[in-house]
């Protein structure tokens, strides 16, 4: 009787240790995601890793759901499918305007001086220029945005352009949206556009990694900077996980050091020194001119 007794208790101590916690049968999953600029392969593998991250030190669950593309981030994240995004400029605007409270809290250290570089094809006869009245090149050429609602591929680069005296019709053709930033670059390098523009990030890790033929593709300008990639949460997550998670998630980006080998792995994938905090306030520009090409209305 007595080991009957031994055996029941602990038992009864395992059934405990190994049943899920209330916290985590009652509340909701944290859900993130990001605008789907890149290579789906390198966007699930950033993004699952910095959702490891993030459950270890919010103590929280944490789930990455990957979005099919731009417009999609800003709905679910309005109907509140998406809790915090990682949004460029314009999406980040667009994505809080339609969320009462909504907030910008954090970017990368090269987010508030972000640049997009115009390409061309070797073979179209476009040079690299000085300055943006150089853009006047491009007049009858063929060219190529990222996604239509980029603020790198897309947004800045028609505002540059229409400082420069190009209006969209005197490309040869329409302009085309390639869909991402490393798809244009593999359009412009086989010809299928003559020109084109993206993110300088990507640009400058394609081309240290070996994956642009020179030979084939040139960059021709670096734009002025911009602010772009930010994180945006939604106001009510306070009410599933606390009034201080706000400052928590803050926190957990904050301090991730690349002195730290686990730590810096995220970062190198979001192509980062470290995460500092941002405002609403910083994409006031972003605003205006997506409102003057009636991106924001």
């Amino acid at each position: 009787m007595k080991q009957v007794l031994i055996l029941g208790f602990v038992l009864s101590i395992l059934l405990v240790a190994c049943a899920p916690s209330s916290s985590d049968q009652d509340t909701e999953p944290f859900v993130i995601s990001a605008i789907p600029d890149q290579n789906p392969e390198k966007l699930q593998r950033r993004f699952e890793l910095l959702a490891d991250y993030l459950m270890e030190e919010l103590d929280v669950q944490v789930e990455y759901i990957p979005v099919t593309n731009y417009a999609a981030s800003v709905t679910a994240f309005r109907v509140g499918d998406l809790d915090m995004v990682w949004f460029g400029g314009l999406t980040g605007v667009q994505a809080r305007l339609q969320v009462d409270d909504a907030q910008a809290i954090l970017q990368r250290n090269i987010d508030e001086e972000f640049h997009s570089i115009f390409i061309a094809n070797t073979d179209s006869g476009i040079t690299p220029i000085e300055d943006i009245n150089g853009l006047s090149q491009l007049k009858g050429h063929s060219f190529t945005f990222g996604s239509e609602s980029s603020t790198s591929g897309r947004l800045m680069p028609q505002y540059y352009l229409s400082q420069a005296g190009v209006e969209l019709s005197e490309i040869n053709g329409e302009a085309g949206f390639s869909g991402s930033h490393n798809t244009t670059i593999e359009l412009v390098e086989a010809g299928s556009y003559e020109s084109g523009v993206l993110n300088e990030q990507v640009w400058l890790s394609h081309v240290e990694s070996g994956e642009v033929d020179l030979n084939k593709v040139q960059g021709i300008w670096r734009t002025p900077g911009f602010y772009d990639y930010h994180w945006v949460i939604r106001p009510d997550v306070v009410e599933r996980y606390g009034e201080d998670f706000i400052e928590r998630v803050t926190q957990a980006f904050t301090q991730l050091d690349v002195n730290n080998p686990d730590h810096q792995e995220i970062l190198d994938l979001f192509n980062a020194e470290k995460f500092i905090v941002t405002e609403n306030g910083n994409y006031i520009e972003i605003e205006t001119i997506g409102r003057e090409i009636g991106k924001i209305k």
